[in-house]
């Protein structure tokens, strides 16, 4: 069998008839109301996993429901139904819970010569992953087979070239017996059928190597009640996240989560049981972030037999949870800058009026230089107490010493404090406010604001944005003076946002902070060793 991480260029044949009209795509607000998987705790604990918030989705009047794989992509979540459906997914987070779903978008799968999927018949899908390439590649029970797509929402590039031996290693005898979990990473794939027998291998990783089939055993809590693999997504390491679920009458879901070194050694995350708020959980993805590692689940309602729709002792719902992997006993690891280097996150950010007179300032932090060009011309106030503040050497020895995180279709998204932090000693008399309907600039990714109680009172701390945040900016329209004042952008992080970004991702102290600030002071603040004018250029 070839490696299944090499691309095999595949021919289309002519069509003699037109193509027909690509089906409609629908996108919305979905109705969802919050859930907490163990009623009065926000944040749950099951073996490894740290609950982080969830939603349950009504059918809506898209009847949104039979989702049977998930994919995290670019700040979105990707999936795919058992009726030939591809679903797009926005999460609504705030903090870093999940709180709502802001956008849906979907359409029926087609097939190679444009053909829609819709039904059962045709379009079961069961298993989505996004390959090294950028394409995806869709494994369909029933009528056993895996199509490429370049885009979920056009047809189908044609039959993947590794459909006919991936689908005789599993033999599937019945219609419901084929790929259900497929997950692809540099360097490998590794694909599962739903199975409980060990003389019957249920998994198959392959690799440059080739490939190695073995059996993945259900943990102990749900293989009494038959637990068998039903979605994979995996790190580009090669390590791969399993969800695995049960069905027993009279007892209902349970599911299972199992980490997959490269090796195939298996490592039970936890094993969720009632009375937890569970369901039919057929889809998981995978979010890595430098230090974090976050995992969706959602369920499959089965379309037709939503609890919305019927009252039925059996009826499910679609929900969608997200959980962190727990760090280390030792506690989290701050990712270094170098973690970021080659994300979107560090790239610069973009003054909006590079036309204006500016000065450039270097912090020296820990962690390395992080250079501000201040806007002397857009925002001479708040730019010139600044540089009080640089040239008197008032920021020498302070930190950055907050965190907040944000949503947004990027992540990772939020901002960072730093500055004297209220000290007396450092402090110079507050300044008039400045508010970016008057200066024209405004909180995109890499802009530095300053932090007050209320417009009038900043003096020497500041933030820094990471990913766009213009609902900080000024509301002329806003019923309440401080949104309508908005915050002080006073100039741009011009070089050193992977250090941002790295300071935004430190550890932090649950306790520290009062407030709405509780939880959002780093553990470890990162020292700004000293602030200068930049040196001008040659």
């Amino acid at each position: 069998m070839r490696a299944l991480c090499h691309l095999v260029a595949a021919s289309a044949a002519a069509l003699a008839a037109p193509a027909p009209a690509a089906p409609p795509t629908e996108a919305f607000l979905p109705d969802t109301t919050p859930v907490q998987l163990e009623a009065g705790k926000a944040d749950t604990r099951v073996g490894e996993l740290i609950f982080r918030g969830g939603v349950e989705i009504a059918p809506d009047k898209a009847n949104i429901g039979g989702i049977s794989a998930l994919e995290w992509h670019d700040g979105t979540l990707f999936a795919v139904t058992d009726e030939g459906r591809w679903m797009e997914l926005t999460p609504g987070e705030i903090a870093g819970r999940l709180v709502d779903i802001s956008e849906v978008r979907l359409g029926t799968l087609q097939g190679a010569n444009g053909e829609s999927l819709a039904g059962k018949a045709l379009g079961d899908a069961e298993a989505l992953t996004r390959l090294p390439s950028g394409e995806w590649l869709v494994a369909f029970e029933q009528d056993h087979r895996l199509l490429r797509y370049a885009d979920l929402t056009d047809r189908a590039t044609g039959k993947d070239p590794r459909a006919d031996g991936l689908i005789a290693a599993f033999n599937p005898g019945e219609r419901n017996e084929g790929i259900e979990t497929l997950a692809a990473y540099p360097g490998g794939v590794l694909a599962c059928a739903e199975r409980v027998d060990p003389a019957r291998p249920n998994c198959l990783r392959v690799t440059e190597a080739g490939p190695r089939a073995f059996h993945l055993p259900a943990p102990d809590g749900i293989a009494e009640a038959g637990g068998v693999p039903t979605d994979a997504a995996c790190t580009a390491g090669g390590t791969c996240y399993v969800l695995l679920r049960s069905f027993t009458q009279g007892q209902g879901n349970r599911a299972a989560v199992i980490a997959l070194a490269p090796d195939d050694t298996a490592t039970t995350l936890a094993v969720l049981v009632p009375p937890l708020l569970l369901d039919n959980f057929e889809g998981l993805a995978v979010r890595a972030e430098p230090g974090r590692t976050f995992l969706y689940l959602v369920s499959d309602d089965n379309d037709r037999n939503n609890c919305a729709r019927t009252k039925a002792p059996t009826c499910q719902r679609t929900l969608l949870y997200k959980f962190e992997i727990a760090p280390p006993s030792a506690g989290p690891v701050a990712p270094a800058p170098a973690a970021f280097a080659a994300a979107p996150v560090a790239r610069p950010g973009v003054r909006p009026h590079p036309e204006a007179a500016s000065v450039a300032v270097v912090l020296e932090t820990a962690l390395g230089p992080v250079t501000i060009t201040l806007e002397t011309a857009r925002a001479p106030v708040t730019a010139a107490n600044f540089l009080r503040y640089v040239d008197e050497k008032r920021l020498d020895g302070t930190t950055f010493y907050r965190a907040m995180d944000l949503g947004g279709a990027r992540q990772p998204s939020g901002l960072v404090q730093g500055g004297a932090r209220g000290d007396p000693k450092r402090a110079l008399p507050p300044i008039a406010h400045e508010p970016t309907s008057q200066t024209g600039l405004t909180h995109t990714h890499g802009a530095v604001s300053m932090a007050m109680n209320a417009p009038g009172t900043a003096t020497g701390d500041f933030f820094v944005m990471v990913e766009d945040q213009t609902g900080f900016d000024a509301d002329l329209q806003a019923s309440d003076p401080a949104w309508a004042a908005g915050y002080a952008v006073f100039g741009y992080v011009t070089g050193g946002m992977d250090i941002i970004a790295a300071i935004l991702a430190a550890p932090r102290d649950a306790e520290a902070g009062e407030g709405v600030m509780k939880g959002q002071m780093i553990a470890k603040p990162v020292t700004i060793l000293t602030a200068r004018r930049a040196a001008p250029a040659p």
